[in-house]
């Protein structure tokens, strides 16, 4: 079991190579939830993620020879760059679905990659059957999770008498290291897991007081996408953890939209889900004094395009629409004054003049518009009606 000794040492071991990151007030989340809300500004490490400081800590206790890590995304890029700094050689094993991106980062960092099967569990396999290398695990390791609580001796330097400190939860690691800090720091502080409803094992786990396995869906958060909980994490969280939740993907996307457009920062959607918590369970949090785990930033630029839209629409700032109107020369600009009369921007326009449920002459004409909020769409969508249209929302 890990202890404060252990995380005040990996401290010490790991100052010279990491950032202090800044423990930041947030006025805007402070407002939108009725509570007062810190930012522990993770994305904001070097490498863009937490990982680093548990990598770190590990990496200092291998004098000699070389390590290997499966990953596929921030602990890969983690153990890079502190063997790097630390001039150990480090092997990188990922399926070789792995996004590109991932894999240049990787090396860029100084690490060796290696392609190998089709899923992150042929991987793991591969890298666990190496001799020769010492393997570096993700988060079920007492030096690594150590390492990772030196977050929450950050946190109680930096702020005293916190009421809540909420933390993303993949495979446990970092909510470990933490709780493990602050309930020996600040035993009045609660400390709550956060998963997504796609990966849920620890929420399971903890729930049925065993390890449950659970396959992880598609999600926003693929660093947390996790399909067991560490043995060592469990026992930790087990004794340290005092809630855990569950959020929702739009509620994800609607918490990364809000870093980006509130506080000018890039957050990941495992980083994003503590804020994600706090939208889903205002009432809860109200009146209290709460810290962020913004665990790292991440993200996929490739998706984020589709991120901020999804956020959009989950926040009611794009509404989409379709309207039932004769297929004949004006209606379409009939139905675009009305938006254009409430101020509404139309962003696209789509036509379909082949569904089944349409009578001849009509048209399904489907509308993608942005609007202040979902009061102002509904406002169109009722003149719509008003003047006979077929609305239906989408």
């Amino acid at each position: 079991m890990v202890n404060l000794k252990d995380i005040q040492d990996a401290l010490k071991n790991i100052q010279p190579f990491i950032h202090k990151t800044p423990l930041i007030f947030s006025n805007s989340f402070s407002k939108l939830i009725g509570a007062e809300v810190y930012l522990k500004a993770e994305n904001l490490q070097k490498t863009g993620s937490f990982k680093v400081r548990g990598a770190f800590n590990k990496l200092t206790g291998i004098k000699d020879g070389k390590v290997i890590a499966a990953s596929m995304g921030n602990h890969a890029q983690g153990v890079a760059f502190a063997a790097n700094t630390l001039g150990i050689h480090a092997k990188i094993v990922m399926p070789v679905t792995a996004p590109i991106v991932k894999q240049e980062a990787t090396k860029g960092y100084g690490a060796e990659v290696e392609l190998y099967g089709e899923t992150f569990s042929d991987a793991l396999s591969h890298a666990l059957s190496q001799k020769y290398y010492a393997f570096i695990h993700a988060f079920d390791d007492e030096k690594v999770i150590a390492g990772q609580g030196t977050i929450g001796i950050e946190i109680s330097e930096d702020l005293k008498d916190v009421d809540y400190v909420i933390v993303p939860v993949g495979g446990g690691g970092l909510i470990s290291g933490i709780a493990s800090a602050v309930k020996a720091l600040s035993p009045k502080t609660k400390v709550i897991g956060v998963q997504t409803e796609s990966a849920t094992s620890a929420y399971d786990s903890l729930k049925n007081k065993e390890i449950s396995d659970k396959l992880p869906l598609p999600t926003l958060a693929d660093g947390i996408a996790v399909g067991r909980i560490g043995e060592k994490t469990f026992e930790i969280m087990s004794k340290h953890v005092d809630e855990m939740l569950l959020v929702k993907e739009d509620s994800i996307a609607m918490a990364i939209l809000l870093f980006l457009e509130r506080k000018k920062l890039v957050v990941e959607g495992a980083g994003a889900v503590p804020l994600a918590a706090l939208i889903e369970n205002k009432d809860k949090f109200k009146g209290k004094k709460i810290v962020l785990v913004i665990s790292g930033g991440n993200i996929d630029f490739t998706l984020i395009d589709r991120i901020i839209h999804k956020g959009l629409v989950t926040s009611g700032r794009i509404g989409v629409f379709e309207v039932v109107v004769d297929d004949i020369p004006g209606s379409l600009h009939y139905v675009t004054g009305v938006i254009a009369s409430h101020r509404g921007n139309v962003l696209s326009v789509v036509h379909d003049r082949l569904a089944g449920d349409l009578s001849v002459g009509k048209t399904k004409v489907v509308f993608t518009v942005e609007v202040k909020g979902r009061a102002h769409l509904e406002e169109i969508l009722s003149e719509l009606k008003a003047k006979g249209f077929g609305v239906k929302k989408i």
